[in-house]
């Protein structure tokens, strides 16, 4: 039975706002940016994406302490950092381009090359996207050596990939809960709270699809030309091909798990 007020699948008061230009946030780019960091040895590969005015940005620092989830003991191998810098040098050197090459090609400093094929930063999306595109092999390749390594992602919690997706406001806080290691398609499981102070949104698409799942607060949800009323314990699942996003904050702080599903770039 409908709840009062309900406004759940009713058709728009006013025109849904046209998507941001560029890549976005998913297997066309997606809308997210990362920003680039340092980590030390015993670094829990935490990053931090900000908004910026360019495109989707980054895989940001992913998570150390992956476990296989067959019981196999973990590989000991190197790190997301480390095995995407191997796997950008490699490539580089079999195309027989000089770090100069590919930097300059890339828009990117020979320093910032170096760090990367040497491990010691998490480079942003639009960093990946920029080399692979000048390397002319899809994102996902740069990543294939560390994949073969883990059957599972294991995140601890309160120990995700904090971002702030690219369009949104202050207030905005996305916790990235795991990757899809390998198949032919990706699934991105994000823990999405909005305090107090954040604002609505609701120029977000990408490919692929979106369910969302309300645990706290509510909100008016935006897809396309609808908008639907969601509380605690209700869900959502669309084609994010449409533009979509929270229109009213009712009830804030509010949490939601949302979870993208795309698929890969052919390698």
């Amino acid at each position: 039975m409908p709840r009062p007020d309900d406004r759940r699948g009713q058709p728009a008061a006013s025109a849904w706002h046209t998507a941001p230009k560029g890549p976005q946030w998913a297997a066309d780019g997606r809308g997210t940016q990362v920003s680039e960091r340092r980590h030390g040895p015993s670094s829990r590969s935490e990053a931090t994406r900000s908004a910026s005015g360019d495109v989707s940005k980054d895989v940001a620092a992913a998570l150390d302490e992956l476990t296989t989830g067959s019981g196999a003991p973990p590989s000991g191998g190197p790190t997301l950092e480390q095995a995407l810098g191997l796997q950008v040098r490699a490539t580089r050197r079999d195309l027989d381009l000089t770090v100069s090459d590919l930097a300059s090609a890339a828009g990117i400093s020979v320093g910032m090359l170096s760090k990367i094929e040497n491990g010691l930063i998490s480079p942003s999306l639009g960093t990946l996207q920029a080399i692979s595109s000048v390397l002319n092999v899809p994102i996902s390749s740069l990543f294939a050596s560390f994949e073969e390594k883990r059957d599972c992602s294991f995140v601890p919690a309160g120990q995700g990939v904090h971002i702030e997706r690219r369009g949104t406001k202050v207030g905005h806080q996305y916790e990235l809960l795991g990757y899809a290691l390998g198949g032919e398609v990706a699934v991105e499981p994000y823990l999405i709270t909005l305090s107090e102070e954040a604002v609505s949104y609701t120029g977000f698409r990408h490919a692929g699809a979106e369910f969302i799942h309300m645990l706290s607060g509510e909100v008016i949800y935006r897809h396309g030309d609808r908008t639907y009323h969601l509380r605690p314990g209700d869900s959502l699942l669309f084609d994010s091909a449409a533009t979509h996003g929270p229109e009213e904050l009712l009830v804030r702080p509010m949490t939601y798990l949302s979870i993208i599903i795309y698929p890969r770039a052919p390698s």
